[in-house]
This record gives structure tokens, C-alpha cells and sequence, in this order.
């Protein structure tokens, strides 16, 4: 797939070291003039926002049309300007981020792992598990083979409305990793009996 990364942080580089690999064509759009926004959201198949949470409303104003019929990950955690959670249980990063661009086809993905193991899917021999959630359930397979392709196990966690509880995850992990000392080596999951 044309995999268009819209932010080159660490989550950015950090997936595009997995798709690259997995056989997928990634493009980037940054404030580089070079790296246009605009640019890599129309030339994408598959659009990943990987912005802070406080860029989201720009960028989806710079891409609107461009996203529309295509399938938008939004990795952003929804963390405020001071590391609290910007967002409760009554809606999501990603459902407003569907509202903002309602012709797209928004899956929460890739939030619950840390930067240097989006890559691989991994933490040494342990899969960790990509859970996300979306509307559309075409749009959910194509994250799912994405992720899989990568190293994880993809976990479909239902509608768009479960990233309410996908983001407190993403933020859970970098409170145990960063506040309770853990450090970015630890990761979720899904254990199945």
C-alpha cells in the first residue's frame, strides 16, 4: 500500500522502519517544504496522523478533501500541553478527529506502544498487540494487515467509540513507563486462555 505519514517524530519514523520492510511505498508530510502536508495526503492510500494531539485540529484542516474516502490512522494520544489527559470518557481523539473529516475512515491504532517498538511489533520475542478500533470494518482490515505485517498482533477492539478507552491505555503506558520508572521497555498483551 502508499502509505502516507503525515509527522517524522519518533512514532513517524518509528512505523515507517516496519512498513518500509513489510513491503509497503511510505511517503512523509512535514512543514518541509519539500515534504509537503498536502502533498503526501493526496498521493496516500492510507493516511497515518502522527502529530501531537495539540497539532490535530491544523493538520486536519490542511488535509480535509485530501482524506476523504481513505482509511486515516490517528496514533496521536490525547495528551494535554501538560501531560494530563486532554479528553475523557464521553468521546475520543479519534472520533473527533472523524467529526472533522467525516468522509474518511478513521481507525484508533498504534497509540498503546511505545515509539521504539512500532517498528517490530515486538519487545525481544514478545508480539505485542496493536489494538485498534474503527466504523468501518474495511478500513479496520487494512490496519490489521498493516499491523500484522510489521510483527504485531492486530486486535480489532470494536467501534470508534472504544478509543475511549484505547487512549487511557496509551496513557497508562507512558505514566508506568515514564512517571512509574518503568522505561519505554514494557508493552501490552492480549493473552488468550
Amino acid at each position: 500500500m502508499k502509505v502516507a505519514i503525515i509527522g517524522k517524530g519518533n512514532v513517524g519514523k518509528a512505523l515507517s522502519s516496519g512498513l518500509g520492510p513489510a513491503g509497503h511505498e511510505v511517503r512523509f508530510g512535514t512543514r518541509d517544504p519539500d515534504e509537503s502536508v498536502g502533498a503526501a495526503a493526496g498521493w496516500g492510500e492510507v493516511i497515518v496522523l502522527a502529530v501531537p494531539f495539540s497539532q490535530v485540529k491544523n493538520v486536519a484542516g490542511s488535509i480535509g478533501h485530501l482524506t476523504d474516502g481513505k482509511v486515516l490512522i490517528d496514533v496521536t494520544n490525547v495528551m494535554g500541553v501538560d501531560g494530563s489527559m486532554a479528553l475523557g470518557f464521553t468521546t475520543s481523539g479519534a472520533e473527533e478527529l472523524q467529526k472533522m473529516l467525516p468522509k474518511s475512515r478513521v481507525v484508533k491504532a498504534f497509540n498503546t506502544v511505545f515509539a521504539k517498538h512500532q517498528g517490530t511489533g515486538r519487545i525481544g520475542q514478545a508480539r505485542l498487540s496493536a489494538f485498534l478500533a474503527g466504523d468501518d470494518a474495511e478500513a479496520k482490515r487494512a490496519v490489521m494487515t498493516l499491523a500484522e505485517g510489521i510483527g504485531f498482533e492486530p486486535v480489532d477492539c470494536g467501534p470508534l467509540s472504544a478509543a475511549r478507552y484505547l487512549e487511557p491505555m496509551g496513557m497508562q503506558l507512558i505514566g508506568l513507563g515514564y512517571d512509574m520508572g518503568m522505561g519505554p521497555d514494557i508493552g501490552y498483551r492480549l493473552v488468550r486462555g
